[in-house]
């Protein structure tokens, strides 16, 4: 039979698989740091859901 490979070494399965495999791909890609990841996110977050605003406050610790 016919061998199925991947473009990305990531995958996803489900009925939210979808959006699992497009949020897979954007991180295996992502070089930034952790907050503007964090920001991303959340900004994509407040974009999709109505329950989220996109008034963020960013808390950093120093370790």
């Amino acid at each position: 039979g016919d061998v199925l490979e991947p473009e990305y070494p990531v995958v996803a399965v489900g009925s939210g698989g979808n959006y699992a495999l497009s949020a897979a791909r954007a991180l295996y890609e992502y070089e930034d740091d952790a907050e503007a990841l964090g920001r991303k996110a959340m900004e994509i977050a407040a974009d999709i859901c109505v329950y989220t605003n996109s008034n963020f406050t960013v808390e950093t610790l120093d370790v």
